[in-house]
């Protein structure tokens, strides 16, 4: 994986707008294993992987007056068991009380003056089972880098033979100045501006050569973009509107193949098939509560990594936000929506210019920024977001990874539901504001039959 050494635009918005509490963007993960790791392996494993990925390492830190995004430096004073922790599940070890324990793990702040990242191992669930609560923070790396990042902690056997290589190096930690900072700062954003003006310099060639054209091109920009970045302060749904900064888990499962060959039956693919499950659980939901609706706001995260050449560790996404259709019930003619509503979304011109939009906002006051954009999600009714996870079993410290679901940040919104795949099974994280979400057991109940509905197609 390369790692920069500077968060991108898009990185630092995620990292600034935390300013409101409502906003945070924390990724978290709930792996059950079949049995408890053992501890000097994990920690072995976990401290070799520290030195493997720097970013686990490093802790984030601003140069004055926000001239520049912030910048990793490796943190002085890190210390492993402040992110690696071993308590005994609660209750009876079932699953629920294992998500209820995650979700206020979740809803923890991080030290900004440490690594943004915690995994907490429980032990003792219910027939012998032991889970890891995995907690980074999203202006660190996306959902396909998380899971990058946890497959270089993983094994893929039981009992590999022990690492008797030497242990990684240590990154030096760095001391620099306030007005260190701020020259590199400076310098950082003068390569910038001059990276824009080659570019603009390029494009304006281009305009002059073909006039005609490069004049609808910019018109359905700026109407793309005006469409991606208006504000959107309430959201379309009549029975979700409450917000508040706690959070609850919850989780679904369904077969992947059996969804995938659903998919197959209108032409489209697993996310099809996965956000129509969604949409028509939703629409349960909200008729069984006595409020039908017309339609729901979705965000979605649009993967624009290439899959050429080395990984990169931050974010590779840019986020896509409409209107879904909640009165489509056949649920094969809900995915051909669905399909030509996420290929609409991902050809908007807008979506191009998300990381320089980024930096228009990084540049504003805090405060101003994070209006701004919280007016834009706050008005999120519900995100989905579909991430590819290990298609063969994987191991960690002499634990089989039985299942892991990925609980993505609310942000604002009254749900997130995210889908990890692994093995032959979808495992899907249902994070929902329980002020917007007033009726959880009945929400997953409805979720459920809307993946079971789309899996009869097959």
């Amino acid at each position: 994986m390369r790692f920069e050494r500077r968060m991108s635009d898009m990185d630092a918005l995620m990292w600034g707008i935390e300013k409101d509490p409502l906003l945070r963007s924390t990724i978290t993960a709930v792996a059950v294993l079949d049995q408890a790791p053992d501890r000097a392996r994990l920690l072995d494993r976990i401290e070799r992987g520290t030195r493997l990925v720097p970013r686990l390492r490093q802790r984030a830190i601003s140069p004055p007056l926000g001239v520049a995004p912030p910048q990793w430096v490796p943190d002085p004073n890190f210390d492993l068991n402040y992110h690696l922790r071993f308590i005994k599940a609660p209750g009876e070890g079932s699953l629920r009380d294992l998500l209820d324990l995650a979700a206020p793990i979740a809803m923890q702040g991080f030290d900004r003056a440490r690594p943004l990242w915690e995994f907490t191992v429980i032990e003792g669930l219910a027939d012998g089972k032991a889970a890891l609560i995995q907690k980074i923070h999203h202006s660190v790396t996306d959902g396909v880098g998380g899971i990058k990042i946890a497959l270089m902690l993983l094994d893929a056997e039981r009992d590999p033979a022990p690492d008797t290589s030497a242990m990684p190096p240590i990154e030096e930690p760095e001391t620099i100045s306030p007005l260190g900072l701020l020259r590199e700062g400076l310098d950082h954003e003068r390569r910038r501006q001059l990276g824009i003006a080659r570019r603009a310099f390029g494009t304006a060639a281009n305009v002059l050569r073909d006039i005609p054209t490069a004049a609808r091109t910019t018109a359905a920009t700026a109407a793309s973009l005006g469409r991606l970045l208006a504000p959107a302060f309430a959201p379309l749904s009549p029975i979700m509107g409450a917000r508040s900064l706690s959070v609850r888990f919850d989780v679904i499962t369904a077969p992947l193949g059996e969804t995938k060959a659903a998919a197959n039956t209108v032409g489209g693919r697993l996310n099809d098939a996965f956000v129509a499950a969604v949409v028509g659980g939703l629409a349960r939901y909200h008729e069984r509560l006595g409020a039908p609706v017309d339609a729901l706001r979705m965000t979605m995260p649009i993967n624009i990594r290439t899959g050429d050449g080395e990984l990169l560790a931050g974010n590779q996404f840019v986020p896509a936000r409409f209107p879904v259709p909640m009165t489509i019930t056949d649920p094969a003619e809900r995915m051909t929506a669905i399909q030509a509503l996420v290929g609409e979304a991902r050809a908007e011109p807008g979506l191009a210019l998300t990381e320089p939009v980024a930096g228009v906002l990084n540049r504003l006051p805090t405060s101003v920024t994070t209006q701004l954009f919280g007016g834009m999600l706050k008005g999120i009714d519900f995100v989905t977001s579909n991430v590819p996870g290990a298609p063969f079993p994987v191991f960690l410290a002499g634990g089989r990874l039985e299942s892991n679901f990925a609980f993505g940040p609310l942000s604002g919104a009254a749900a997130n539901i995210t889908l990890l795949s692994y093995l032959d099974d979808l495992h899907v994280g249902v994070n929902t504001d329980p002020a917007a979400v007033t009726e959880p057991e009945l929400f997953c109940e409805c979720l459920q039959e809307g993946f079971e509905e789309i899996r009869k197609l097959a």
